[in-house]
């Protein structure tokens, strides 16, 4: 009789994927867009200027575009641009700090002193 295997609690990291994903033209190839899809995660992905006239060219046979949602990738360059003015600060950049909570105080002393210059 062979033995049944149960999987320890807690054993390996743990299964969590996100709700939604904005990345940048770079990622707007066919096999990023199938992986997010199979996975189920909403995505929001500028389609490439060439690949956009690849698909108009084919006609019928290219396809439909895929859905771009102007207002959450207006989102991410807000984002974006934060992190570039947090990563300004030589500390928060370079990562010298070995503990998540000394980090943690300077990612927080950088945003405030953001924060007081705007």
């Amino acid at each position: 009789m062979d033995k049944i295997r149960v999987p320890r609690v807690g054993s390996g990291r743990p299964r969590k994927k996100p709700n939604s994903l904005a990345a940048d033209k770079a990622y707007s190839n066919r096999l990023c867009r199938a992986y997010l899809r199979r996975r189920g995660i909403r995505h929001t992905i500028p389609e490439k200027t060439d690949s956009q006239a690849a698909r108009l060219r084919k006609g019928a046979r290219g396809g439909r575009p895929p859905g771009f949602d102007e207002e959450r990738y207006k989102k991410r360059n807000t984002i974006e641009r934060a992190i570039n003015r947090l990563k300004q600060h030589r500390a928060v950049a370079t990562r010298y700090d070995k503990r998540r909570y000394i980090y943690l105080g300077t990612a927080t002393a950088a945003a405030l002193t953001i924060w007081l210059r705007t």
